[in-house]
């Protein structure tokens, strides 16, 4: 975690948003403001990037420790912040998805998603699988109805864009 503000950086990213002012929240897709703040909309999909993680290594490496388990959860998802901040990852989001102005995460709002990952391991670790799958599901379900994009939809249109699906999304 201590790499990733250094790395963001040296990308190019600014810490926070440039209106001046970082806050908690954002709750506007349709805001140049997401993605710039602490947490928003998608804040939840990094939650479920945990539950997803913790579910994974139990299944995969059973063995390796709690502790070992978390440190990779959160690795992989600080990697995936310094990849999802690379000019190729923002222009795919900027052709394929409804993100068309998308200018990348601020520094600020990589953190806060990596501790959104974080949150989602400990979280799966106390409700176990069931509930933990159960969670995915209703976190999927409540962030398609309120702003027409989740984990599934991410990743589908960031891998093989469906014009009907973006077409559908853009409406708000």
């Amino acid at each position: 975690m201590v790499l990733v503000p250094c790395v963001l950086r040296q990308q190019g990213r600014a810490w926070w948003c440039a209106c001046g002012r970082p806050a908690l929240w954002e709750g506007s897709v349709w805001s140049s403001h997401c993605s710039q703040h602490f947490l928003d909309p998608y804040s939840f999909s990094h939650l479920l990037h945990g539950v997803m993680f913790f579910l994974a290594f139990a299944w995969v490496a059973p063995r390796l420790p709690l502790i070992g388990r978390f440190a990779l959860a959160v690795c992989l998802e600080s990697g995936w912040e310094v990849l999802e901040n690379t000019r190729f990852i923002i222009e795919r989001y900027r052709e394929g998805t409804m993100a068309l102005g998308y200018e990348g995460d601020s520094i600020l709002n990589s953190l806060g998603d990596i501790g959104c990952c974080a949150l989602g391991f400990l979280v799966a670790g106390r409700l176990g699988t069931r509930w933990s799958l159960l969670l995915i599901l209703g976190v999927e379900l409540a962030m398609l109805l309120w702003i027409r994009d989740n984990l599934t939809l991410n990743v589908i249109m960031l891998i093989c864009p469906i014009d009907a699906i973006r077409q559908w999304q853009m409406v708000h």
